[in-house]
């Protein structure tokens, strides 16, 4: 690399860090906030599709996002989908607004639920952050979904919700501590089922662990929430739901 290169090189980011250690071998790009790839992992190659730096998803993100998830069903049928997760959420912004960003985040949740459905195992990984539409057409749009230790998971933050819901800050903070449904933070999404685990460690063996589960018929999430304590009625009235009752 001769020096102007260098010189306009970003930083290596956070995300493509852990991407190296969770591979034995890993061969990514990155254009803006967007990393897109393909790791190795004891002869199995795993398509990458990632966001750095807490980007905020907009409305090219997220069509960029989804043509990669169409390229790889093309290209690689049936090859795992490793989504590593770092991002502010949805942008706010009247050019997003105008194209209709919520469109655009609902087809990448669409195409990563298809890339299922045809035999893709799509694991996701919160990083740094994941907030809002960004971790629910990312994070939720998986077969499951982990987190880094020290990652920080939210829907909305409790101020803004508090501003929004007209309930004191106080007593939203007094109610999180006994409904995880209402709580920030990677515990809370574990007990409501939203995340599967925590990953430390080793990395490598966390990912080939999820690899060698095999891509599910259905959602278990509201399984694991009730045997988390944490949605203790989702299950049974979703099943009452779907039987009509």
């Amino acid at each position: 690399m001769n020096a102007d290169a260098a010189l306009s090189a970003p930083p290596i980011s956070s995300t493509e860090r852990l991407i190296d250690a969770l591979f034995d071998e890993a061969s990514v790009s990155r254009i803006g906030p967007l990393v897109t790839g393909t790791g190795t992992l004891d002869g199995q190659a795993v398509a990458i599709l990632a966001t750095a730096e807490r980007a905020q998803i907009g409305a090219d993100l997220a069509l960029a996002m989804a043509r990669n998830v169409l390229d790889v069903m093309r290209e690689a049928p049936a090859r795992p989908i490793l989504i590593v997760v770092d991002n502010s959420g949805h942008r706010l912004g009247r050019w997003d607004e105008l194209m209709g960003n919520n469109g655009y985040l609902a087809h990448l949740s669409t195409c990563l639920y298809l890339a299922r459905r045809r035999g893709h195992r799509v694991i996701g990984l919160v990083n740094e952050l994941a907030v809002s539409a960004g971790f629910m057409a990312l994070g939720m749009a998986t077969d499951a979904c982990y987190a880094m230790p020290e990652a920080e998971v939210r829907v909305m933050a409790l101020n803004a919700m508090s501003r929004v819901t007209k309930v004191p800050l106080d007593r939203l903070t007094e109610l999180c501590a006994t409904s995880p449904v209402l709580g920030p933070g990677v515990a809370n999404f574990i007990r409501v089922g939203a995340l599967r685990g925590i990953w430390s460690g080793d990395l490598s063996a966390h990912l080939r662990e999820a690899l060698a589960e095999m891509p599910g018929e259905r959602d278990t999430r509201r399984e694991l929430g009730l045997e988390r304590g944490g949605r203790t009625l989702a299950r049974d009235i979703a099943a009452q739901v779907r039987a009509g009752v």
